[in-house]
């Protein structure tokens, strides 16, 4: 019984040793394996790194001022009889917009124009007089100041009459009517807003360091959330001579056109303003750049016989520049005519082998302008 049991366990030790070893060498032949595998290589779209010439330009972001704009309001208290403008209409310089009630102005004008022909009459009478050596000079200063004084009297409610017609002062757009006719007004009461929307001021402010890049004439574009695919252009018309102590900013003003008013006052905006000078750069999309807090980083495709497909991947660390579009400058880590990998940067690696395809590369533009589907 003993010797059965003894070769029993012999028998099972041999089985273990035997599959032990099978395992073993089966382990060993797939850590070989892996050591040897090569991964396939990767399909990835190109772009060759060009130089381009791109326009100089500031940026800034403005606010649309009226060239004119005011709040007309009344200058004497009086009750109002007449409106005579719609809201929202335009308007032409001296344009009736209200009238008030001048019943007692007009009242008293008659009385104090007899007084002028009154003392009128009295200064001829006196002049003759006086040349007679019938009265002295004295009565004729008299005269004068009586005459004079009448005079000014009806002049002063021929004011207050035409101060009671307001006018427009300048052409240009009504808004919301602000009063009702039959109510009384008081000094200064506003009775409707008046802009000139044609052109506009654009005010906006640049840093000091970018002052001498700045002066009269440079034309500026203007583009806004309000103005969907519109760029306006216009040109610098005004700096302030004065920087802001706080900002340390100078403002900054422009004129443009705005024949179709789609431009009012307040409108926020962003301007661009093209500098005179042009620049060189090279220019890459700006999906071929894998951005990192540490550092940005593209991948340059280079030639390798020990890899599949003949080409492999080499990160390259890059400091950018501007952006315009669907491009990104380089200002320095990549040189000209070096190719890059300009889509799904994130899924590569250092090294990896790769395949170009460049059949579904899209389309970079620097001004893209794509569709809302």
């Amino acid at each position: 019984m003993k010797k059965r049991i003894a070769f029993a366990l012999i028998g099972l030790l041999i089985v273990i040793a035997v599959l032990g070893g099978i395992k073993t060498f089966q382990i060993r032949a797939m850590i070989d394996q892996g050591k040897k595998f090569v991964p396939p290589p990767e399909t990835v779209t190109t772009a060759a790194v060009t130089p381009e010439t791109w326009d100089s330009s500031l940026t800034a972001i403005g606010t649309l001022n009226a060239v004119q704009g005011v709040t007309v309001a009344a200058e004497l208290p009086g009750k109002v009889v007449r409106i005579d403008f719609e809201p929202g209409s335009t308007v032409k310089t001296g344009d009736v917009l209200l009238r008030q009630d001048t019943s007692s102005e007009e009242a008293q004008l008659p009385g104090v124009l007899g007084q002028v022909n009154l003392y009128v009459t009295n200064l001829e009478r006196a002049d003759q007089l006086l040349a007679k050596g019938i009265i002295s000079r004295s009565d004729r200063d008299v005269a004068v100041a009586n005459a004079e004084q009448a005079r000014a009297q009806a002049e002063n409610i021929r004011a207050t009459i035409a101060k009671k017609t307001i006018r427009a002062p300048f052409s240009g757009r009504l808004g919301i009517r602000l009063v009702n006719l039959g109510e009384i007004l008081r000094e200064g009461d506003p009775i409707v807003t008046l802009q000139s929307l044609d052109p506009v001021y654009v005010d906006f402010t640049l840093p000091q360091q970018q002052l001498p890049q700045v002066r009269l004439g440079l034309p500026v574009k203007v583009t806004g959330d309000a103005l969907p695919g519109m760029t306006i252009e216009g040109r610098i018309t005004a700096i302030n001579p004065l920087i802001d102590v706080e900002t340390r900013s100078i403002k900054v003003q422009a004129t443009v056109a705005n024949r179709t008013e789609k431009l009012r006052p307040g409108m926020f905006v962003n301007v661009s303003i093209g500098l005179p000078s042009r620049q060189k750069v090279l220019a890459i999309p700006a999906t071929a750049v894998l951005y990192a807090p540490y550092s940005d980083s593209v991948f340059v495709v280079e030639e390798s016989n020990a890899a599949k497909g003949g080409k492999i991947l080499r990160q390259q660390f890059v400091r950018l520049g501007e952006k315009r579009g669907d491009f990104v400058a380089v200002a320095s880590g990549i040189k000209e005519g070096e190719t890059i990998v300009s889509t799904g940067v994130f899924k590569l690696r250092n090294g990896m082998s790769v395949v170009v395809d460049n059949k579904l590369a899209p389309d970079f533009q620097q001004t893209p302008k794509p569709e809302n589907n």
